[in-house]
């Protein structure tokens, strides 16, 4: 099992600003860093890519149980390849961010990913981010984060993300996904979204990049 000392579980909804704090948070400790959600959205790329029927829950519990999933840090970045397929950016599409959840919400493919995600916590000191770190994946961890921000500012945040990769953002409708993902992820039956009791709240609507980073910094330094 994970030595839970030196894991620092963040938590929260889409557009929280977790994997750009993580990962900067990872560097500043000298911690690995593993974007779960980035997990899911592997397994998603790689349902589709082979055809799989995402309406079959054990069509995609067999697609993510046959999945090779390579995550590495290269330049202080994190690629992500499937089958020996770079699948950075292709993971990133509003095609695959609206069908997420139907991967998200399997009970089986949940626990193919979460038994990863341990496996990699086990290697050495890690900060992990995704919506159940805290409360299913971590749950003894000593320092547990719950990033949140309003719709609003969570929102703007993705447009800005979407559009600086040259995809044209309805505002209203990526705040309608945000919102319907949001629910999805609060009320689904396996795993859901919520705070983990001993997580400490921070609301980055009005705090910038910077000040989210420092105080989550703190907050480890302090725990472990």
């Amino acid at each position: 099992m994970p030595n839970i000392t030196r894991i620092v579980a963040i938590d929260g909804p889409a557009g929280a600003g977790k994997s750009t704090t993580a990962r900067r948070v990872a560097r500043a400790l000298g911690f690995a860093f593993l974007d779960t959600g980035a997990m899911y959205r592997a397994a998603t790329w790689c349902a589709l890519h082979n055809g799989a029927d995402l309406d079959a829950p054990d069509a995609l519990a067999a697609s993510t149980e046959a999945m090779e999933l390579v995550m590495n840090e290269t330049n202080g970045e994190q690629r992500v390849a499937v089958g020996g397929v770079d699948v950075t950016d292709a993971i990133r599409t509003p095609e695959i961010t609206r069908l997420i959840y139907k991967l998200d919400q399997n009970p089986a493919v949940r626990r193919r990913l979460v038994a990863l995600q341990r496996e990699i916590g086990a290697r050495g000191p890690t900060v992990a981010e995704g919506r159940d770190i805290g409360t299913v994946v971590f749950p003894e961890a000593a320092c547990k984060i719950f990033l949140d921000a309003s719709l609003e500012e969570r929102t703007r945040r993705r447009a800005r993300e979407l559009e600086s990769k040259g995809v044209a953002v309805d505002l209203e409708a990526l705040r309608a996904e945000i919102h319907d993902r949001d629910e999805k992820n609060r009320t689904r039956r396996d795993s859901p979204l919520k705070q983990a009791e001993d997580a400490v709240l921070v609301d980055t609507t009005d705090m910038t990049p910077d000040e989210v980073v420092d105080a989550i910094v703190r907050l480890a330094r302090e725990r472990l």
